[in-house]
């Protein structure tokens, strides 16, 4: 059996998992967008190793154009069945399935600097997070992490979901970015109990509404929201709201809404292969022009740019 190390540094390279049955794939490589690849393998003999991330800042300051970042996740004790028709399985072998398998679950999460870009252009570094999303720390580097509560119940929910279509595309990229700000925390230090300076999210009714609240956001993609509306829909201050959302999620409520529009708008644009004037109409805005300049706002390319 592979070490956990050793199939995190393969990840990326062809056939890095022979000798492995590969039982689900699946991959986005949508350009100025994040790449991912979740590989799912048959688990053949019992696996004990602990469940470990890796945080790869990979930095050439003679090239800035291949600079990046990427996340590697390998965890295990999950089942696996092939058979989407069961809906009532209770894990016992029938004539039409051998019973769930157990899994070794890879993930890969990969950032460009021209995409990490949207989130430091007006932040003042003052941290080393900041300085390696901005690609202003001087050296590369690889972190290994255990990943703790937090990181392994998103990546259980990446892969556990009911969504489809281009809800799905939403909801896996709210989670790739969620997946984000917990990695970078490794940076630093181990994860840790959570704490806030606002005291009102010490209560779990108060973070249970940020949440709520981002979840209404990404229902609102192509039928904008106003801070005023959000705010009445979980039953908290405007005020609150904002900061208890900047608090938990690391960027404002405005920037996390456009980023996703301009996510699914990628997705919509690339693999759907929708035109301009559709897309812009889908997610909600006025004309062709103010789409167009928030898409390269905040993904530095034009939406024509996209187009099979």
């Amino acid at each position: 059996m592979m070490q956990v190390l050793d199939i995190l540094k393969q990840v990326n390279k062809p056939n890095g998992f022979a000798g492995m049955a590969l039982l689900y794939t699946k991959e986005q490589k949508i350009p100025g967008s994040t790449q991912y690849t979740i590989n799912r393998f048959f688990a053949q003999n019992t696996w004990e190793a602990e469940d470990t991330g890796m945080f790869v800042y990979h930095y050439n300051a003679n090239r800035p154009e291949d600079n990046y970042l990427e996340l590697r996740f390998c965890i295990s004790g999950n089942r696996y069945c092939e058979n989407k028709l069961c809906g009532n399985c209770n894990q016992l072998p029938t004539e039409d399935c051998a019973g769930p398998l157990r899994t070794i679950d890879v993930f890969s999460f990969h950032f460009t600097s021209t995409f990490l870009h949207q989130f430091v252009h007006n932040v003042k570094l003052t941290t080393t997070k900041d300085a390696v999303l901005a690609f202003k720390h001087p050296n590369a580097f690889t972190k290994i992490f255990p990943l703790g509560s937090n990181k392994r119940k998103t990546l259980d929910e990446v892969l556990n979901h009911s969504y489809t279509g281009s809800l799905e595309n939403i909801f896996i990229n709210a989670k790739i970015h969620e997946l984000l700000l917990r990695s970078l925390e490794s940076i630093v230090e181990e994860e840790k109990v959570e704490g806030f300076s606002c005291k009102f999210l010490a209560d779990d009714r108060g973070k249970e509404s940020i949440y709520k609240a981002r979840e209404i956001l990404l229902q609102h993609i192509g039928d904008p929201i106003t801070i005023k509306e959000l705010s009445r829909k979980v039953a908290m201050n405007e005020c609150y709201l904002k900061k208890g959302f900047k608090e938990i999620f690391g960027t404002t409520i405005f920037d996390f809404y456009q980023q996703q529009r301009m996510e699914h708008a990628k997705y919509l644009l690339y693999e759907k292969s929708l035109s301009v004037t559709d897309v812009s109409a889908l997610l909600g805005y006025s004309s062709i022009s103010h789409f167009s300049a928030a898409f390269k706002k905040h993904t530095g390319l034009k939406p024509c740019e996209l187009l099979n």
